[in-house]
């Protein structure tokens, strides 16, 4: 379990930074075309801590996902087919279905699933590279990917 925490709180981190650089900086004047739907980015830090806690559980599910499907392989290739996985979900289903429930335009759907693939990627790498298997795990998980 601590391995899995360890890989959760670091991937926490790291989509925190992603998520502070592309969607609170980057993206803000995208964000900024639709009020109605997006706060305003000097709107204060209330909902912050919610969302941080909802991150936090968010990884603890994928890490958990991510050890009960590795493989084997080398942690950053077994990170990054993840997270490449995770973020074909997220850009397909969510932003899809985002599109069609939030009055958001298709440019700016775009540039989320684009953005959400690259976040994706970022927090499957983290993932593989933290969280280590126990050996007789990851001998078990090599034989049964070879079946």
């Amino acid at each position: 379990m601590g391995r899995l925490a360890l890989a959760a709180v670091a991937a926490t981190l790291v989509d925190g930074m992603y998520g502070f650089v592309v969607f609170g900086n980057a993206l803000v004047s995208q964000f900024e075309v639709f009020p109605g739907v997006f706060r305003p980015a000097d709107g204060g830090t209330g909902p912050l801590p919610l969302m941080f806690a909802g991150i936090l559980v968010g990884m603890c599910a994928v890490t958990y996902i991510y050890a009960k499907g590795y493989e084997g392989g080398s942690g950053l290739q077994e990170g990054l087919r993840f997270g490449l996985l995770i973020g074909v979900f997220v850009a397909g289903y969510v932003i899809g279905v985002d599109y069609g429930i939030l009055n958001i335009g298709r440019r700016l759907a775009l540039v989320l699933a684009v953005a959400s693939l690259g976040e994706w990627l970022l927090v499957g790498g983290t993932i593989g590279l933290i969280y280590r298997p126990i050996p007789a795990t990851a001998a078990k998980s090599a034989r049964a990917a070879k079946v």
